[in-house]
């Protein structure tokens, strides 16, 4: 039995087949853990929609106006629950309004807008906050409102 022990102590085959082990053990648990992804729907919920608002009309006098802001996803399909917020860019505006958008996506807002002076232009600054709980995003611009004097 001693032989025995001596002589599996100086096999240094086994050594040389552990790197191989150790990979494919590697690659059996990437390709598992990766089922089990699948599995789970987890791969497709991290999916998110950017947002974007279309304005009309997206150019205005000074004064009382009303726009209507449609709140639409990357496949141009309104999106209902969002908030939409307009306000103060390089025009001014009295006050932040807000607006939720319908199931169509729609969201109405009047705003007394006026250019700041010695300018003849401006603009109105559209954000949009997503529904709750949703897989869309706001991370990109917004289309501004081009406030005009004539």
């Amino acid at each position: 039995m001693f032989d025995e022990l001596r002589r599996f102590a100086g096999d240094d085959r086994a050594i040389e087949g552990l790197p191989i082990r150790l990979v494919i053990a590697l690659v059996v648990g990437v390709a598992t853990m990766s089922v089990m992804l699948n599995m789970l729907s987890g791969v497709q919920g991290l999916a998110v929609s950017e947002l974007d608002v279309r304005p009309t009309p997206d150019v205005v006098e000074p004064g009382e106006q009303e726009l209507e802001l449609v709140v639409v996803d990357d496949d141009g399909d309104g999106v209902e629950g969002a908030t939409v917020i307009v306000k103060d860019g390089s025009a001014e505006m009295e006050g932040v309004v807000t607006a939720k958008s319908d199931a169509s996506g729609v969201a109405s807002v009047t705003v007394e807008t006026d250019t700041r002076a010695n300018q003849e232009t401006g603009t109105l600054v559209v954000d949009v906050k997503p529904p709750s709980g949703s897989q869309y995003v706001d991370r990109r611009e917004n289309t501004e409102i081009l406030v005009v004097e004539e």
